[in-house]
């Protein structure tokens, strides 16, 4: 009987028998050091050995490619996503027609930069780049006379969720290392329809030892999703070792497989039937008291969604937006410029889903929108260099409100713009029922280009 045939006979819960199975998972362990041409071998076998054994997709650790001596050969290591590491990876993905998730790369993104990303890269068994994520939390630990590791000091912060990505094997979150810790990401993953969370790691010994199993298992609970770590083992230098103890969780919690001690791999079936079966009976989801406690929502400092072609058409109730007249757009709302300002840089907000009134948007639209309208009202009093901007819903007829599309009005207030203060609400209520005083296309694009450029300015 094999390692994992007595792994899952141990699981009370699980019968084998029964198993109606989307695809076979290898977690990997290995041993880096700072020889990037032994660590590709090591990370070789294993593929290879994986793939012979039925795996769709194997799954490596953080810091696969290496881990330096010092910040300063680090850096000297590292290259670019066209650099001859990823190219050996897409070779040997479409060589054994396997998925990776290479679960840590130390990437150089422009000569000039001193930090680099350390990013997780999945490629396809065609050989195809699908998807990377930079690592949002750094590891920055500092006991006085006894321990210090600052990833901070020669990476990137990452500034981006990514939405999970189809694979053979299922719907997968990617996260690395110290993110484990940060439970919002893993809750935004699963709301974003992740079933499979990925957690490559190079713990160290004393946090090891007190929090991996636990931390993953509790990942896998409260989302209820598969949870796969790949991890690092062994000591690497002087100065650094690590953890180890590769595994794969189920949405129960249990652990599945578990890597031996030394460099390996460990398989185990991804059952989405059985991670259905949990979700049904138990809904945690669909219970979660969000009016008591906030929505998980993950925002990304960078735009989510490109900006549409000019003669791209957004449904503005009766009305017609184009594409030129959009400033930024995100997975559930729209900003564009007004056709009818009431004030210079009077700008719109709305929903891309065509609601009428506030209280027909769900949770995470309501709060997209409300996000949205934060980080407009930045950009506007920064570009018109004011403190102050009047934030408008007309929400009904009875408040004014004209076009059937719920819409957020946005105007940057400048001294004794109006004789009386509070007559742009009266404006507000009527200048879109004059006849005069539209603007055409081309003035409307300009504005929004030059917004766009203003966005950029404000938020990178």
């Amino acid at each position: 009987m094999s390692f994992l045939s007595r792994k899952l006979l141990s699981l009370p819960h699980i019968r084998i028998e029964n198993c109606r199975a989307m695809g076979w998972a290898a977690v990997c362990q290995m041993t880096v050091t700072n020889k990037v041409k032994e660590n590709y071998e090591q990370a070789k076998k294993l593929i290879e050995s994986a793939a012979g054994k039925g795996a769709e997709m194997v799954f490596l650790p953080e810091a696969f490619d290496f881990i330096g001596t010092n910040s300063q050969e680090t850096r000297q290591l590292a290259e670019d996503l066209q650099g001859n590491t990823i190219t050996n990876f897409r070779e040997l993905a479409v060589k054994n027609k396997v998925w990776l998730s290479l679960g840590g790369f130390h990437l150089k993104s422009n000569e000039s930069d001193e930090k680099l990303s350390n990013c997780h890269v999945i490629i396809s068994s065609s050989g195809d780049l699908v998807s990377t994520y930079n690592k949002a939390h750094l590891f920055d630990v500092e006991i006085p006379g006894k321990f210090r590791l600052k990833e901070s000091d020669y990476v990137n912060r990452g500034e981006k969720i990514c939405d999970p990505i189809d694979t053979p094997i299922g719907k997968l979150g990617l996260s690395i290392c110290y993110d484990l810790r940060f439970p919002e990401l893993s809750l935004s993953l699963r709301k974003r329809g992740a079933q499979i969370l990925t957690f490559p790691s190079a713990f160290t010994v004393p946090t090891g030892m007190a929090h991996w199993k636990p931390l993953l298992q509790a990942r896998a609970i409260e989302s209820q999703c598969y949870v796969i770590a790949a991890a690092q083992t062994g000591k690497h230098n002087d100065k650094r070792s690590s953890y180890g103890h590769a595994m794969i969780v189920d949405p129960w919690g249990a652990v599945v497989t578990e890597c031996r001690e030394g460099i390996n791999f460990a398989l185990a079936e991804i059952d989405l039937d059985y991670l259905n079966k949990i979700r049904r009976e138990m809904p945690v989801m669909e219970q979660r008291r969000e009016d008591l406690y906030g929505n998980i929502q993950s925002v990304n400092t960078e735009q989510i969604e490109p900006i549409p072609a000019d003669d791209w058409i957004f449904k503005f109730g009766p009305a017609t937006v184009y594409g030129h007249s959009v400033v930024h757009r995100t997975n559930s709302s729209l900003l564009f410029v007004n056709k009818k300002p009431v004030v210079p840089g009077h700008s719109l907000v709305a929903p891309l889903r065509g609601v009428i009134r506030l209280t027909d948007l769900s949770t995470e639209e309501t709060s997209d929108l409300f996000n949205l309208v934060k980080q407009t009202e930045k950009m506007l009093m920064k570009n018109y260099n004011t403190n102050s901007c009047t934030i408008s819903i007309q929400d009904g007829p009875l408040a004014g409100q004209s076009i059937p599309h719920l819409h957020v009005h946005l105007l940057p207030r400048k001294e004794n713009d109006f004789n009386r203060n509070d007559d742009i609400y009266s404006e507000l209520e009527k200048h879109d029922k004059v006849e005069t005083g539209w603007r055409d296309e081309q003035t409307m694009a300009q504005e929004a280009k030059e917004f766009r450029k203003s966005w950029k300015q404000t938020f990178g």
